[in-house]
């Protein structure tokens, strides 16, 4: 991993999307122009032959970033800069969508499939080459030679993601960027996918931009995990930072999420309220509404993102207190107990 190149560096991404009803509507009903800031402002390097998760609720705005990584939709604002690769040219990219049964086109045969890529850019001289790397790449994801004759209704859902992979991986890409992808299948199969994507990852020396709702798998699959509401970045941190100590009061909501076998009926916060509309969010911190340790400041003043001294970075007023009381000269508040990062109370 070199953390000095960055395989991708985003910087001040946003993107707006005009939602407004039509022209002559507005006009007879005298309705304003509306916009939805799915993305606000956010700011990332994945460093090369790493994972990168981008986590949060359905509407956070993590496959509007996904789309906007692959080149599918344009930024209102700010840059995506891909990192030069091994031969010095800007890193390639490919997307593992969601749905593999909406993902493949249902009237062409597999091997076709994948071999797009291949005579698209023209990466097999002829056609027997072709069609032997499209056996090579079958194999690679777990299925057999034979697979390429028939058509995607023939497979299961893990298979045709399987696929899906295969067909990715035809353009030779250094990035990969994976939309929840195996959100639509059977937890037994997510594992064996999950566990596919890792072993390519360190075959290939791959980087991936991993997007997921689901806490355990990006546990799995991150070396960095960046937690998004409503379009910000609330908590970017290590993953086992993260899991051992979540600072911002969204992420604890997360983690607190996840199933604990060994005490399945340990006491929870209970978190009022639903998720604002992101087309009229709440001044401030936009988790202020759902948040039990919420003040005035919060409802009024928009958090910073503000790094911290475990490699984290937090957009929290109170984790910024408690970092200012921590800055203090101890003659001034008393001695500290405790040293580390800041935690609070859950």
């Amino acid at each position: 991993m070199t953390a000095a190149v960055p395989a991708l560096t985003v910087t001040g991404l946003t993107r707006v999307f005009d939602v407004s009803a039509p022209w002559l509507n507005r006009l007879i009903e005298r309705q304003p122009q509306r916009f939805l800031r799915a993305v606000d402002d956010i700011s990332f390097p994945v460093p090369r032959g790493s994972c990168l998760s981008l986590v949060g609720e359905s509407g956070c705005g993590k496959s509007t970033v996904a789309k906007l990584v692959s080149g599918l939709i344009a930024p209102s604002a700010g840059s995506i800069a891909f990192g030069p690769g091994p031969a010095g040219k800007p890193l390639s990219a490919q997307m593992i969508f969601q749905d593999p049964y909406a993902s493949l086109n249902p009237r062409w045969r597999v091997g076709d499939i994948i071999a797009e890529p291949l005579r698209e850019m023209s990466l097999r001289k002829g056609e027997a080459d072709v069609r032997a790397r499209v056996a090579e790449l079958l194999a690679t994801v777990g299925l057999s030679a034979s697979d390429g004759r028939k058509f995607p209704h023939e497979f299961s859902g893990g298979q045709r993601q399987r696929i899906s992979i295969a067909r990715a991986l035809a353009s030779e890409p250094e990035f990969l960027i994976c939309d929840e992808p195996t959100s639509a299948l059977d937890v037994s199969v997510q594992a064996q996918i999950l566990n596919l994507m890792r072993r390519l990852q360190d075959e290939m020396g791959l980087t991936y931009l991993f997007i997921s709702h689901d806490m355990s798998v990006v546990r799995h699959m991150s070396d960095e995990i960046a937690v998004m509401y409503l379009g910000r970045i609330v908590e970017q941190a290590p993953t086992e930072v993260l899991f051992a100590g979540p600072k911002h009061p969204y992420t604890r909501l997360l983690l607190d999420t996840i199933p604990n076998v060994q005490s399945p009926r340990r006491r929870r916060q209970t978190q009022t309220g639903e998720v604002p509309s992101p087309l009229n969010p709440p001044t401030g911190c936009t988790f202020h509404p759902r948040c039990p340790e919420a003040d005035a400041r919060c409802r009024a003043e928009r958090p910073e993102v503000l790094a911290q001294p475990d490699g984290s970075r937090v957009a929290c007023h109170r984790v910024a207190e408690a970092m200012a009381a921590l800055a203090v000269p101890a003659p001034a508040r008393g001695p500290l107990k405790g040293a580390g990062a800041v935690r609070l109370p859950a």
